[in-house]
């Protein structure tokens, strides 16, 4: 059970808003991106949620505000192995 408290926890700290996967602000992307659910549910959940409690603006701003944005370049290990 540790860790899989352990893997959820990794995963809420590795959470960033997606820079290629974006309609607003990317955190539906980057939600998809991290979790099974692809981002496509996800705006549909923060849709769903909006109309029918007003809920799920709220939380699209909240987290608009507090993920950070994704590197749009790939890491400096995979430019490494990409060049022959």
């Amino acid at each position: 059970m540790e860790s899989n408290q352990s893997n959820v926890w990794e995963s809420i700290r590795n959470l960033k808003k997606s820079a290629t996967d974006k309609k607003i602000a990317g955190v539906c992307g980057g939600l998809g991106e991290h979790t099974p659910m692809p981002s496509w549910l996800w705006r549909a959940v923060f849709l769903s949620l909006t109309f029918l409690w007003g809920t799920g603006l709220v939380a699209y701003i909240a987290l608009w505000i507090c993920m950070p944005v994704a590197d749009d370049q790939p890491d400096s290990k995979q430019k490494v192995n990409s060049t022959p």
